[in-house]
């Protein structure tokens, strides 16, 4: 059945009829989006690892599924990189039926509690509402929704409800590289088919960026160990401080009798700019600012807070990963927060809720300037910098504006630099494979179907797009798994992306 066809079922059955009859379309439509309770400003500046956004509870979940209009041609569902069944996890929302709802979500999303987190739900589903595109309203908050019922998920199912591993004979050895978003929605839907699944990790921790690169009051650790447990109780075995290409090789896998492996190392590479002073002491690069503040547990952050605050922090970039350094300096006591971008607000690739906060919390943003020299003291430590006033031009390959130079030049005073201007993929793994065809930026180059050059290697997240976001991550998990299944035993499994 094709997700056209199984959508127009699902529509049909007796009990959607039902709940579009019981609240006609010009109810619906006079609702306003329910509104998630945040954090008090004054508490959140002051916890890091505690959430901004506190979450919906049932009633307020239930009221917001009820603004769904239960489209016949949902756009939401193109919209979804993952392609999840959005209307019929929401009418079962509007039903009172929770966990049913989580269900439908987990046919074809791995990390729902994450992504309902984390994605950029109005560029995606949400841009292709039928509120947002015709009726000029906000869009059915479809990313709190879907988090909802991963919290309710967590919270009411019993572990002993938990997906279990196959008794089945395995379908054949998989490894995946990488436990980041892609690796592991890549690694559930293997396990979930029926392959033996080991997942490899080059550093301490599991999760990847979910892990090292967002902060605790964007997305608690206990979120992610959450999704690891149910991906350990379909049986998918995680090993950690294996650093492929060194420790472990593409010959040493096949030595083992996998069959197939799907390469997920993100990219490590931060992106230098070149310009003078990128070398002096408190200049960071993203990565190993939000590492370390990350890893650290409270009674750490505690420890390491007096000589931390007081400080000018400035954060270069406009995307996620800058308003969450930003963010994190606002609690690491800094006493200027500032984002320094090269473009407009309105060019700035972040979601609009994280700018929301970040304003919120007192940062303060300096756009349409750019830095062209970072100045140092006699001990060679950061002091101030020097940025050139930008302008917009005409749009460029992304479709935003293109920053110009004006010659224009000020001085910013600072004390900390954090860097947030994208990373490059490591070589690690094209070195260690003379066969892996890689672009002159070092990504993977793979099919529509994420092969590489290889044919039982597949590829997929930021080692084949360059820097982008957890969802676009997930769906090239989700399509290299339909693809490498289907090769491996002939079937396409209903639910799965292709």
């Amino acid at each position: 059945m094709t997700k056209q066809e199984l959508i127009k079922e699902r529509r049909s059955q007796e009990w959607r009829t039902e709940l579009r009859k019981a609240h006609p379309n010009k109810e619906r439509i006079a609702y306003e989006r329910t509104k998630m309770s945040e954090l008090p400003i004054a508490e959140r500046i002051t916890s890091f690892h505690e959430e901004v956004s506190l979450g919906y509870t049932r009633e307020e979940a239930m009221a917001e599924a009820r603004r769904c209009l239960d489209c016949p041609t949902p756009g939401c569902v193109e919209g979804c990189p993952v392609g999840i069944h959005i209307p019929s996890f929401i009418k079962l929302i509007e039903k009172g039926e929770m966990l049913e709802a989580v269900g439908i979500i987990r046919e074809t999303s791995s990390l729902p509690a994450v992504c309902g987190r984390v994605c950029p739900q109005e560029k995606q589903c949400e841009s292709q509402c039928i509120y947002t595109l015709s009726l000029k309203k906000q869009a059915v908050s479809i990313g709190n929704l879907e988090r909802y019922v991963a919290d309710y998920e967590r919270m009411h199912r019993a572990k002993n409800a938990a997906p279990k591993a196959s008794s089945q004979p395995k379908l054949g050895r998989i490894a995946v590289v990488g436990s980041g978003p892609a690796g592991l929605s890549f690694a559930t839907d293997m396990a979930k088919w029926g392959y033996e699944v080991t997942v490899y990790e080059a550093l301490s921790q599991l999760g990847g960026v979910l892990r090292y690169g967002i902060p605790e009051f964007c997305l608690p650790n206990s979120i992610i160990e959450d999704e690891l447990d149910k991906m350990r109780e379909l049986g998918v075995t995680f090993q950690t401080n294996t650093t492929f290409g060194q420790t472990l090789t593409y010959d040493d896998l096949k030595a083992q009798g996998v069959d197939g492996v799907f390469i997920a190392t993100g990219v490590g590479v931060p992106n230098a700019m070149g310009i003078p002073g990128e070398d002096l002491t408190g200049v960071y690069t993203a990565s190993e600012y939000l590492a370390k503040y990350n890893l650290m547990s409270p009674e750490e952050l505690s420890e390491a807070l007096p000589e931390l605050q007081g400080k000018r922090v400035a954060v270069i970039g406009g995307g996620n990963t800058a308003i969450d350094a930003v963010r994190t300096a606002l609690r690491l006591g800094a006493k200027q927060a500032t984002i320094v971008y090269r473009r407009s607000e309105e060019e700035m690739p972040a979601r609009a809720e994280e700018i929301k906060h970040a304003r919120e919390e007192g940062t303060e943003f300096f756009n349409l300037h750019n830095p062209v020299e970072y100045l140092g003291d006699e001990s060679g430590h950061i002091v101030a910098m020097r940025l050139e006033r930008m302008e917009l031009g005409a749009p460029d390959e992304s479709g935003r504006r293109r920053p110009v130079a004006t010659g224009e030049v000020v001085t910013m005073p600072v004390d900390e630099v954090v860097t947030c201007i994208g990373y490059s993929a490591g070589r690690e793994v094209a070195d260690s494979m003379p066969d892996l065809e890689v672009s002159r930026w070092g990504n993977i180059l793979v099919d529509d179907s994420k092969q590489t050059s290889i044919p039982d290697v597949y590829a997929g997240g930021d080692i084949v797009r360059g820097a982008a976001t957890v969802i676009l991550a997930m769906g090239d998990g989700r399509r290299a798994a339909t693809a490498m299944h289907q090769k491996l035993s002939g079937r396409i499994e209903e639910g799965a992306l292709v």
